[in-house]
């Protein structure tokens, strides 16, 4: 929407709510300018942002504001999370879920930093792209948003990165935390293991959930030493112990008859399982695992679900479980759909980095305004998807653009010639 000449009211209280984390007032304005384009922006680059305004500065400097102006992203996010706690719709709860996963975020070009080809399991293809951890929080009263993420990097770029610090002069010594954080390889166990330390780091209470992917011996290991509850999908080819055999956890599905099964509904889903407490190799704590079937004399099961809390009600497993969805594939497509978490085409990592940390500020200040018990006077109905919250602000955005033109024209007698160039609209 060319020629945006106010910020929108999300914005403005993002302003007032993270201002201080920038140390002047352009910086503040740039902050405004972009969270402002990921919102209401067609293009959510940053030549396609700073083009949306009525009156900016050159594009570059939005860019050197993402890319150059030390500024910590690191600090705008845990004040995020410390903001969503003030309502109790986002307050963390014992009852709460923490959701990790990873998604393939595609870019246009190959010379992004840490972009790498990678198989898209969804469009059956390889992509390139950015491959992203997040660990997300699914509140009591069904609101979610993203707690932290990592950029997964590849070992050979990694070695490239790590030969490049060695040939400089001071090698290793004189490398910024950055460049390091470039040269180390971890593989996604480590970035696994680095989000759920984050949470315990912090205290931010809740059961964790992933899928079968991150379901190893070594991340249920050490989500058990943390001392957290956790629920995972098991694979049906793992290897489990029971009454003094080993054998397949499908092997083990194949011997529930019927009759053993027992009814489970969640909401209008029935299901009928079976569960049991028993040893996975490795996996250094007993264990309880779930065997799911859709229906009662169904010949193989659907679904295995593992968890550490050997004594929790299968409704409570199921519903930690189901959150998974809601944790981070909503979030994942909101964000690309709407956000634009894959649209910024900056070469710099860390310009990356902000761009995301950004999307998820974006994302968290349109979940406070969702399914509130009245409409904010700004939105004018009550929110209840992230692509309505969207079209809201665009509504509010373009109200004020109007207004002003209706101002210009009563008040200050200005041409139609001129408003269309003020507006950059001719």
């Amino acid at each position: 929407m060319p020629g945006i000449v106010e910020f929108p009211t999300v914005v403005h209280d993002a302003v007032w709510a993270f201002g201080d984390v920038f140390k002047n007032e352009p910086e503040r304005r740039h902050f405004a300018e972009y969270l402002t384009g990921l919102l209401v922006a067609p293009r959510k680059t940053v030549n396609g942002i700073n083009g949306e305004f009525a009156e900016t500065t050159d594009q570059s400097c939005l860019n050197r504001w993402l890319t150059e102006v030390k500024w910590d992203p690191g600090e705008l996010n845990r004040r995020r999370r410390q903001w969503l706690q003030q309502a109790p719709a986002t307050r963390y709860s014992e009852q709460g879920v923490i959701a990790l996963d990873n998604t393939l975020v595609n870019h246009e070009g190959e010379l992004i930093e840490d972009v790498g080809w990678y198989w898209d399991h969804a469009d059956k293809r390889h992509v390139v792209a950015h491959d992203l951890l997040f660990a997300n929080y699914v509140c009591t009263s069904g609101k979610h948003y993203p707690l932290e993420f990592r950029r997964f990097r590849k070992k050979e770029d990694c070695a490239a990165k790590l030969a490049e610090l060695q040939q400089r002069p001071g090698g290793w010594a004189a490398a910024s935390a950055e460049e390091r954080q470039q040269a180390t390889f971890k593989d996604h166990t480590v970035l696994f293991k680095e989000l759920v330390d984050g949470v315990v780091a912090e205290n931010i209470p809740g059961a964790f959930t992933f899928d079968c992917y991150f379901c190893s011996a070594e991340n249920l290991n050490h989500i058990q030493a943390r001392g957290r509850n956790y629920v995972g999908d098991l694979k049906f080819n793992r290897k489990i112990q029971f009454k003094g055999r080993e054998l397949k956890a499908s092997e083990f599905a194949a011997t529930i008859p019927p009759e053993d099964r027992k009814l489970v509904e969640i909401g209008d889903k029935q299901q009928w399982y079976l569960t049991v407490s028993l040893r996975i190799p490795k996996v250094d704590h007993p264990v309880r695992i779930v065997i799911l079937w859709d229906r009662k004399n169904g010949k193989e099961a659907v679904k295995m679900l593992v968890t550490n809390r050997t004594q929790w009600e299968i409704t409570r497993i199921l519903k930690v479980y189901r959150q998974r969805w809601t944790g981070t594939e909503t979030f994942h497509r909101d964000g690309k759909q709407h956000l634009g978490l894959g649209d910024c085409q900056l070469r710099s990592g860390e310009g990356q980095t902000r761009h995301v940390y950004l999307v998820m500020l974006a994302h968290s200040l349109l979940v406070a305004q969702m399914q509130q018990s009245r409409a904010s006077d700004w939105a004018l109905e009550k929110l209840t998807t992230i692509g309505q919250a969207c079209r809201a602000v665009l509504r509010e955005t373009l109200g004020q653009t109007i207004s002003w033109v209706i101002e210009r024209v009563t008040a200050d007698g200005w041409s139609q010639e001129r408003i269309k160039a003020h507006l950059a609209a001719a």
